[in-house]
């Protein structure tokens, strides 16, 4: 599976702008047949960044990745880049 395939798009909710904020997370949604491993993989090599942690949950048929950065690479950043902030 490509990297392009296995992100679909990042979640902008006030949960997720929290999580941004306070842990250094960004919510996205994935491909639900991704594994954690491809899913880090991906978002290390679309966004030239170190990803800490992958954690996915299932909610509604749509797979979410939380998905934790280290301090190097600031989430806020990288959402800003997105076009969230």
């Amino acid at each position: 599976m490509e990297s392009i395939d296995v992100i679909q798009h990042p979640l902008a909710t006030e949960k997720s702008i929290r999580l941004m904020e306070s842990e250094n997370k960004l919510i996205f949604v994935v491909d639900h047949r991704a594994s954690k491993q491809q899913i880090k993989k991906a978002i290390e090599e679309l966004f030239k960044a170190k990803v800490v942690s992958v954690n996915t949950f299932i909610f509604k048929n749509q797979k979410r990745a939380y998905v934790k950065f280290s301090q190097e690479t600031p989430a806020i950043d990288i959402a800003t880049n997105l076009g969230l902030m």
